[in-house]
């Protein structure tokens, strides 16, 4: 038997015409002996199943008849899955480079404390016009969700996404939780993915409030789970200066709204927050600060 060195982790739901794009994209990786693909269906009511079921029979598939939340699915997979390294890509991105996985393969093995890589992402709808980039990997803070590459042997040391923190801000928790065990996190521009998505339209769609909303609230917790207790005062008065000066006395009252329930959302579950905090050192702190940002969104070249 093959053994399995890679895994495909897709969650999903009521995106069945996004995720079937996605399958369709990869189906070469699927073909792969040495790849398994799983996909979470996390409470679907539009066939996402049922198609999955039809058409792909060689994945796996994770069905919640009632929805448990994104994190929640993220967490079963990485927990259950063999494979040395587990990819993690949303249900609306695909790779464009050609050959992923040798080259994600080849980037682990130079470097025994790259715990994760995150690859060079271009937010579109669209193809992009080039696929050029004269970026080198580089350190960096954190990563983008929609696509990314775990060592699974990383993963296994740290604690898992925080479910309560439903969206938003878990990626930067495992970040913190990376350093603190001293795995290291890598942009590899050399794997292009696309993630087909609006960023310009997002502020006009209905859920633009909540999403800020989880936005803030998600940055606060963690200033209150991982920072020095010294650094975080400062912080928050900044973080709160910024939304109002950037967005809230320009007129943006759903701007407001979010920023309020962000902060009752902090004071609801600061118990919690306290009981679950995992300081970084000062030197730590300083190590961090001087990382690169995550570098999440790539526009190609003229």
């Amino acid at each position: 038997m093959t053994k399995v060195t890679f895994s495909i982790l897709i969650s999903t739901k009521n995106r069945k015409d996004d995720l079937g794009f996605t399958l369709q994209k990869i189906q070469y990786l699927l073909d792969r002996e040495d790849v398994t693909c799983v996909v979470f269906d996390d409470g679907s009511t539009d066939g996402t199943t049922e198609f999955i079921k039809e058409n792909f029979p060689q994945i796996i598939l994770h069905t919640n008849k009632i929805s448990k939340g994104y994190l929640y699915c993220r967490n079963k997979m990485l927990n259950e899955t063999t494979a040395d390294f587990a990819i993690s890509l949303d249900d609306d991105a695909h790779f464009v480079t050609e050959k992923p996985l040798e080259i994600i393969e080849s980037c682990f093995a130079k470097n025994e404390k790259t715990g994760l890589l995150g690859f060079r992402v271009f937010w579109s709808t669209a193809n992009p016009n080039s696929t050029y980039t004269n970026e080198d990997i580089v350190r960096m803070k954190s990563f983008v969700g929609c696509a990314h590459v775990w060592r699974m042997q990383a993963w296994h040391e740290i604690r898992n996404y925080p479910e309560w923190f439903v969206f938003y801000g878990e990626e930067d928790f495992a970040s913190y939780e990376l350093l603190k065990k001293k795995w290291e996190i890598y942009y590899l521009p050399e794997v292009l993915v696309n993630h087909r998505v609006d960023i310009s339209g997002r502020k006009n769609n209905k859920d633009y409030a909540l999403r800020l909303q989880r936005s803030l609230r998600s940055g606060w917790y963690l200033y209150f789970l991982f920072y020095p207790i010294a650094k975080i005062p400062r912080k928050m008065l900044y973080s709160i200066w910024i939304q109002l000066k950037g967005k809230v006395f320009k007129g943006d009252f759903k701007a407001l709204k979010a920023l309020v329930f962000a902060l009752f959302n902090v004071l609801f579950l600061f118990p919690k927050i306290m009981k679950n905090a995992n300081r970084l050192s000062m030197e730590e702190y300083r190590e961090y600060q001087n990382l690169e940002n995550a570098k999440i969104f790539w526009k190609p070249e003229k």
